[in-house]
Protein backbone atom coordinates (compact mmCIF):
# COMPACT_ATOMS: atom_id res chain seq x y z
CA UNK A 1 0.00 0.00 0.00
CA UNK A 2 2.95 2.56 0.55
CA UNK A 3 4.26 1.68 -2.61
CA UNK A 4 1.00 2.87 -4.00
CA UNK A 5 0.84 5.98 -2.25
CA UNK A 6 4.03 7.18 -2.78
CA UNK A 7 3.94 6.14 -6.65
CA UNK A 8 0.30 8.28 -6.48
CA UNK A 9 2.06 11.12 -4.79
CA UNK A 10 4.99 11.12 -7.00
CA UNK A 11 2.61 11.11 -10.37
CA UNK A 12 0.74 13.98 -8.67
CA UNK A 13 3.53 15.92 -8.30
CA UNK A 14 5.10 15.20 -11.95
CA UNK A 15 1.74 16.36 -13.49
CA UNK A 16 1.61 19.53 -10.89
CA UNK A 17 5.39 19.97 -12.03
CA UNK A 18 4.26 19.83 -15.71
CA UNK A 19 0.98 21.65 -15.96
CA UNK A 20 2.48 24.68 -13.55
CA UNK A 21 6.07 25.15 -15.42
CA UNK A 22 5.11 26.20 -18.52
CA UNK A 23 2.16 28.81 -17.70
CA UNK A 24 4.93 30.38 -15.11
CA UNK A 25 6.92 30.32 -18.22
CA UNK A 26 4.57 32.31 -21.17
CA UNK A 27 3.91 34.80 -18.01
CA UNK A 28 7.45 35.63 -16.46
CA UNK A 29 9.16 36.68 -20.21
CA UNK A 30 7.88 38.42 -22.83
CA UNK A 31 7.37 36.78 -26.50
CA UNK A 32 10.30 37.30 -28.70
CA UNK A 33 8.96 39.30 -31.31
CA UNK A 34 7.56 42.22 -28.71
CA UNK A 35 11.81 42.96 -27.95
CA UNK A 36 13.45 44.83 -30.13
CA UNK A 37 16.57 42.39 -30.99
CA UNK A 38 20.00 43.31 -29.29
CA UNK A 39 17.95 45.97 -26.97
CA UNK A 40 15.84 45.66 -23.59
CA UNK A 41 13.21 47.82 -25.33
CA UNK A 42 9.98 46.08 -25.60
CA UNK A 43 7.29 47.17 -28.37
CA UNK A 44 3.39 48.43 -27.67
CA UNK A 45 0.97 45.93 -29.22
CA UNK A 46 0.75 48.53 -31.92
CA UNK A 47 4.29 48.53 -32.50
CA UNK A 48 4.49 44.68 -33.26
CA UNK A 49 2.37 45.45 -35.70
CA UNK A 50 3.49 48.81 -37.37
CA UNK A 51 6.18 46.83 -39.81
CA UNK A 52 7.87 50.24 -40.90
CA UNK A 53 8.40 51.03 -36.53
CA UNK A 54 9.64 47.38 -36.37
CA UNK A 55 11.95 48.45 -39.33
CA UNK A 56 13.44 51.43 -37.87
CA UNK A 57 13.94 49.94 -34.76
CA UNK A 58 15.82 47.52 -35.70
CA UNK A 59 18.20 49.64 -37.80
CA UNK A 60 18.69 51.81 -35.50
CA UNK A 61 18.71 50.11 -31.94
CA UNK A 62 21.34 52.37 -30.37
CA UNK A 63 18.41 55.37 -31.02
CA UNK A 64 15.96 53.27 -29.59
CA UNK A 65 17.53 52.21 -26.59
CA UNK A 66 18.36 55.82 -26.06
CA UNK A 67 15.16 57.14 -26.42
CA UNK A 68 13.75 54.63 -24.28
CA UNK A 69 16.17 55.15 -21.76
CA UNK A 70 15.01 58.65 -22.00
CA UNK A 71 11.17 58.35 -21.72
CA UNK A 72 12.09 55.69 -18.17
CA UNK A 73 10.96 52.41 -16.96
CA UNK A 74 7.55 50.87 -18.48
CA UNK A 75 7.58 53.18 -21.79
CA UNK A 76 7.31 50.70 -24.91
CA UNK A 77 7.91 51.61 -28.65
CA UNK A 78 4.62 52.86 -29.88
CA UNK A 79 5.42 54.33 -33.58
CA UNK A 80 8.45 55.38 -34.94
CA UNK A 81 9.15 57.22 -38.26
CA UNK A 82 12.03 58.79 -40.36
CA UNK A 83 11.07 62.71 -41.22
CA UNK A 84 10.94 64.46 -42.95
CA UNK A 85 10.85 61.12 -45.56
CA UNK A 86 13.55 58.63 -46.77
CA UNK A 87 16.47 61.86 -46.82
CA UNK A 88 15.94 61.35 -42.72
CA UNK A 89 16.89 64.70 -41.01
CA UNK A 90 15.23 63.22 -37.66
CA UNK A 91 13.44 60.09 -36.33
CA UNK A 92 10.16 60.78 -34.66
CA UNK A 93 9.92 58.04 -31.69
CA UNK A 94 6.60 57.42 -29.53
CA UNK A 95 6.47 55.48 -26.44
CA UNK A 96 3.42 54.21 -24.17
CA UNK A 97 3.13 53.00 -20.93
CA UNK A 98 -0.05 51.48 -19.92
CA UNK A 99 -0.18 49.97 -16.40
CA UNK A 100 -2.38 49.71 -13.26
CA UNK A 101 -2.78 53.02 -11.65
CA UNK A 102 -0.40 55.14 -14.42
CA UNK A 103 -0.29 55.60 -18.18
CA UNK A 104 1.24 58.12 -20.39
CA UNK A 105 2.79 59.40 -23.59
CA UNK A 106 6.46 60.24 -24.16
CA UNK A 107 8.00 61.48 -27.55
CA UNK A 108 11.57 61.92 -28.65
CA UNK A 109 12.64 63.80 -31.80
CA UNK A 110 16.39 62.46 -32.61
CA UNK A 111 18.67 64.69 -34.63
CA UNK A 112 19.92 62.77 -37.76
CA UNK A 113 21.90 65.46 -39.26
CA UNK A 114 25.39 66.38 -39.28
CA UNK A 115 25.25 68.96 -37.10
CA UNK A 116 23.05 70.90 -34.38
CA UNK A 117 19.51 72.25 -35.49
CA UNK A 118 16.81 74.44 -34.37
CA UNK A 119 13.95 71.82 -33.38
CA UNK A 120 10.89 71.91 -31.54
CA UNK A 121 8.83 68.97 -30.12
CA UNK A 122 4.93 69.45 -29.04
CA UNK A 123 3.06 66.75 -27.56
CA UNK A 124 -0.85 67.64 -26.44
CA UNK A 125 -3.22 65.21 -25.12
CA UNK A 126 -6.09 64.73 -26.54
CA UNK A 127 -8.32 66.82 -24.16
CA UNK A 128 -10.36 70.25 -24.94
CA UNK A 129 -8.40 73.24 -23.11
CA UNK A 130 -5.60 71.09 -22.38
CA UNK A 131 -2.52 72.79 -22.20
CA UNK A 132 0.34 71.33 -24.80
CA UNK A 133 4.08 70.58 -23.45
CA UNK A 134 6.80 71.55 -25.25
CA UNK A 135 10.87 71.51 -25.74
CA UNK A 136 12.11 74.00 -28.40
CA UNK A 137 15.60 75.08 -29.30
CA UNK A 138 18.74 74.05 -30.88
CA UNK A 139 20.28 70.86 -30.45
CA UNK A 140 22.18 68.10 -31.80
CA UNK A 141 21.10 65.03 -30.74
CA UNK A 142 17.42 65.37 -29.91
CA UNK A 143 14.51 67.31 -28.84
CA UNK A 144 12.76 65.56 -25.78
CA UNK A 145 11.78 63.41 -24.25
CA UNK A 146 8.14 65.56 -23.74
CA UNK A 147 5.62 63.20 -21.78
CA UNK A 148 1.54 63.49 -20.53
CA UNK A 149 1.28 60.89 -17.95
CA UNK A 150 -2.09 60.80 -15.65
CA UNK A 151 -3.47 57.95 -13.71
CA UNK A 152 -6.52 57.24 -15.32
CA UNK A 153 -5.35 56.64 -19.09
CA UNK A 154 -7.41 59.09 -20.49
CA UNK A 155 -6.48 62.22 -22.78
CA UNK A 156 -3.19 59.61 -23.69
CA UNK A 157 -4.51 58.08 -26.69
CA UNK A 158 -5.09 59.79 -29.81
CA UNK A 159 -2.62 62.71 -27.78
CA UNK A 160 -1.07 65.06 -30.78
CA UNK A 161 2.53 64.79 -31.45
CA UNK A 162 4.10 68.25 -33.71
CA UNK A 163 7.89 67.77 -34.50
CA UNK A 164 9.78 71.08 -36.22
CA UNK A 165 13.46 71.32 -37.60
CA UNK A 166 14.92 74.40 -39.17
CA UNK A 167 18.30 74.61 -41.15
CA UNK A 168 20.91 77.22 -40.20
CA UNK A 169 18.89 80.04 -42.26
CA UNK A 170 15.35 79.56 -41.10
CA UNK A 171 14.19 77.02 -43.70
CA UNK A 172 11.61 74.25 -42.76
CA UNK A 173 13.05 71.09 -42.93
CA UNK A 174 10.54 69.03 -40.93
CA UNK A 175 7.21 70.42 -40.51
CA UNK A 176 5.34 67.39 -39.11
CA UNK A 177 1.75 67.04 -37.15
CA UNK A 178 0.69 63.28 -36.40
CA UNK A 179 -1.07 61.30 -33.62
CA UNK A 180 1.52 60.00 -30.68
CA UNK A 181 -0.29 56.90 -29.99
CA UNK A 182 -2.72 54.64 -33.31
CA UNK A 183 -5.69 56.77 -32.57
CA UNK A 184 -8.91 55.83 -34.45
Amino acid sequence: MRNVLRTAAALAALALTLLAAPQATAQDSPSSDRRIGGTSVMLSENGVKDARTRAIAEADSDAVTATATLCGSGYKLEYAERLPDSRRYGTLFTYTKFTTGSSGVCVVFDNNTSGAKHMKLKLCPNKTGATCKADEGTFSRYAGPVKYENNTGKYVQCSMVTALMWDTNGKVLIDRVTSATVCD
